[in-house]
């Protein structure tokens, strides 16, 4: 019976979060700060459950590491998601090769 009650409040709880916005803003938001938040919540989230998984994925977090910073760089400098994704790729296996 218990967990009939957790799952309610559970739904309760997220149906809130998500009605709650769309019911008390009625109206466009102009305040900058507010606007920027809201724009960048995504990819922060994103990005913090993103690369934690990427540094412990590999058998040694210092490869992890290495190809990510090695993987920005690449994006960086205009790759594309197949060339950084190889790139990535063969640094973690060369590293935990001689590792």
């Amino acid at each position: 019976m218990n967990n009939y009650i957790y799952i309610a409040v559970m739904a309760l709880v997220s149906y809130t979060i998500r009605i709650l916005p769309l019911t008390l803003i009625r109206k466009p938001i102009r305040n900058r700060f507010i606007q920027s938040f809201l724009y960048y919540v995504p990819y922060v989230t994103l990005a913090v459950m993103t690369f934690p998984a990427i540094i412990h994925a590999t058998q040694t977090p210092i490869s992890g590491a290495v190809a990510l910073a090695a993987g920005i760089v690449a994006a960086w400098m205009g790759a594309g998601l197949f060339p950084v994704s190889v790139l990535c790729c063969v640094l973690v296996f060369v590293i935990e090769l001689f590792v």
